[in-house]
């Protein structure tokens, strides 16, 4: 028996047990900055990532995107490369929308889906050159896009760990990028890309900006290699102390998507990789993502199975914008029709500053939430004084996004 095998005695196992626990995630390459500004440590797992909930108070830093410029680390986004001669045909071949649609430098919102139809993850599909692809997503999917490579002349990899990316949200987020330096900015149009300079050390001379974000505010995304993470991240920081800049965390992220009706995975939609039970899984049409389906395009994953399905009026399910009375947020509530007849839940809901409205957005069985759209409740339960209390609170149908912003699409962009 040698010490690789021998058993722990208690104390050795206790230890082993207690470090386990403290086992650190993997750190970003932001990490340094954002652990240094934090004063809450509340961090949560993202895709293997320590990430940040919040960094020093959700609210505040909830009005620093919607009212100075708020810093976020996407690094844990997973980030695929597709690049070679038959790239675009591949996609085209994977994907919903047209690939072939997307110019050079631009950027489009997409999902994919299996065989059956049913969606996978949804993310944004940069095109950094003719045959050169960025894919950006939730969850993992390697071996998928892989498999559905066969035949195809692509090379296909994961640059996650190796490009570093900060989202910058807000109304003074442009006056910060110009501040900076990044001269040429106010000419990006949403969904544009385009590369600027970057003195971040050795191998790094350039930033990849884009007019992207997750936050329905303007807002830009910027990557780099993660060498020139903390380069970039001093560079932002600097010029952002006379724009209110604050570093953030998801809790306040999650609140602005929410108010412009993004969807998240595995939060409002289960994955079909990721679903255990048939009647989890979805179509592109069932979580409002029927906009992204290109029936004239050649055959792409799924295509015969939603479009039977749009003929054949066999959709179960929609994804709705609820409006609630109220002001307690009704996260995972249950969806009842006339009171009494359950049709479906929350989720995700929060009460939203910039409405003034208590919002949700609700998967619910059909035909309810389209030909049934009155007499909806949710059933929320608070806590008051240690114990909850249950009430039925009315909500109705509502259009997303809740909050509409003309700022996220002005260019170019005002400077505040």
């Amino acid at each position: 028996m040698n010490a690789l095998t021998k058993p722990l005695n208690a104390t050795e196992a206790r230890r082993a047990a207690r470090n386990h626990i403290l086992t650190p995630r993997l750190e970003t390459p932001f990490h340094p900055r954002l652990a240094a500004l934090d004063v809450v440590n509340d961090w949560y797992n993202w895709a293997g990532y320590k990430a940040p909930h919040s960094i020093f108070d959700e609210e505040l830093e909830y009005f620093a995107i919607r009212s100075t410029a708020a810093l976020f680390d996407i690094s844990p986004m997973v980030k695929y490369r597709i690049k070679g001669y038959d790239a675009e045909r591949y996609l085209n071949r994977l994907t919903l929308r047209d690939v072939r649609k997307l110019a050079v430098n631009r950027i489009h919102y997409t999902a994919w889906c299996d065989d059956h139809g049913h969606v996978l993850d949804d993310g944004t599909l940069f095109r950094l050159g003719e045959q050169d692809f960025r894919l950006c997503c939730q969850e993992r999917h390697l071996p998928w896009l892989l498999d559905s490579a066969f035949g195809f002349d692509v090379e296909i990899f994961e640059e996650t760990e190796e490009i570093a990316g900060l989202a910058l949200q807000g109304p003074t987020s442009h006056a910060v990028l110009a501040e900076a330096g990044f001269a040429g900015t106010e000419r990006l149009k949403p969904f544009d890309i385009a590369t600027f300079p970057h003195d971040g050390g050795p191998g790094c001379s350039a930033v990849t900006i884009s007019r992207t974000g997750f936050t329905g505010d303007l807002g830009y995304e910027l990557f780099v290699p993660r060498a020139a993470a903390l380069s970039l991240w001093d560079r932002l920081w600097a010029a952002g102390a006379e724009h209110g800049i604050r570093a953030i965390g998801y809790s306040a992220l999650n609140r602005t998507r929410i108010e412009a009706g993004f969807i998240v995975a595995n939060a409002d939609f289960v994955t079909a990789e990721g679903a255990l039970r048939a009647d989890r899984v979805r179509l592109p049409d069932e979580i409002g993502l029927d906009w992204l389906v290109d029936p004239d395009k050649p055959s792409f994953n799924g295509r015969r199975a939603i479009l039977d399905a749009r003929r054949n009026q066999s959709l179960k399910h929609i994804l709705v914008g609820l409006e609630i009375e109220g002001n307690i947020a009704a996260e995972h509530a249950i969806v009842y029709h006339r009171g009494k007849r359950e049709v479906g839940l929350v989720t995700a809901a929060t009460w939203s500053p910039t409405a003034k409205r208590n919002i949700a957005i609700a998967s619910l069985e059909r035909p309810y939430g389209t030909k049934f759209v009155d007499d909806l409740w949710v059933e929320i339960y608070a806590m008051r004084e240690l114990k909850y209390q249950k009430m039925m609170k009315r909500a109705k149908v509502v259009p997303r996004p809740f909050v509409k912003l003309a700022r996220r699409t002005a260019t170019p962009p005002g400077l505040r």
